[in-house]
Order: C-alpha cells, then structure tokens, then sequence
C-alpha cells in the first residue's frame, strides 16, 4: 500500500494525457486534415502542441507505471489503471460536454468498486501468496 501515491499518479497522467489528445485532436486545422501527404499529415498531428503534450504525458505516465511495477504485483497495480476510465468520463463530461448518462455511471460505480475491493487485498508481494503456501504445505 505504500506505493498507492504512485499508482495514483499513474492514473492521473494516463487520464490527463486521454483530455490532452482529445483537446488536440478535436482542435486541429483543417489544414492538416486536408493535406494528402500523409508523413507530413502525421508530423503536423503529433506536433500539435495537445497532441505533443499528450503524449509526452503519456511517456510519464508509463516510466511512473513500469516504477510501480518493480514494486508490486502486476495483479495489484494493474486494475487500478481502471480508474484512469472514471477520470476521464467525469472530465469529458465537464470539459467536452460528452454524455455520462446512467450506464456510464453504474458503470463507474462497479469500476470504484472493484477497485476498492482490490486495494483492500492489499500487494500479494506483502502477503503469503497461495501459491507459496500450496508448495509449503505439500513439502512439509
């Protein structure tokens, strides 16, 4: 559980930089949707400058995500990246306008849920796995 700051700081990140490339990809010029040379069409998208932050946070997002999992069991940490989806569905509804209507919000309900039922497992990293005591009590 000490690692859930950076867990959460993944979420966070992977959040932002979703809100980030949707910003940049929704405000792009139509200059750059027109033009018919695709190397130069994708050059112009990637460095458009919510489009280039977005995926530099992206970036940061996943050195802070390979951090947590050379702390913790990818069976924990992993499922808390859900919680990047209620992040986002709730500020795409403010910032975008986009609709949360009541299947977006049961479903979020079940994804905080499920993570909350997770965190209280704790890491199998900090407790006895079964797997452990399977292989302890048969060779006993």
């Amino acid at each position: 559980m000490k690692y859930i700051i950076f867990i959460l700081f993944t979420v966070a990140t992977n959040a932002a930089a979703q809100l980030m490339l949707k910003q940049g990809m929704t405000t792009l010029s139509p200059s750059v949707l027109t033009q018919e040379n695709i190397i130069l069409k994708l050059l112009m998208v990637v460095f458009s400058p919510w489009v280039f932050f977005g995926l530099a946070t992206f970036v940061i997002s996943m050195a802070s995500h390979m951090f947590v999992l050379s702390k913790v069991d990818l069976s924990f940490a992993y499922p808390f990246l859900s919680l990047a989806y209620v992040l986002v569905a709730v500020l795409a509804w403010q910032l975008f306008g986009e609709e949360l209507g009541t299947y977006k919000i049961a479903g979020i309900v079940f994804i905080c849920i499920g993570t909350v039922l997770i965190a209280q497992s704790g890491s199998p990293t900090q407790e006895t796995s079964i797997s452990q005591t399977t292989t302890e009590e048969y060779n006993s």
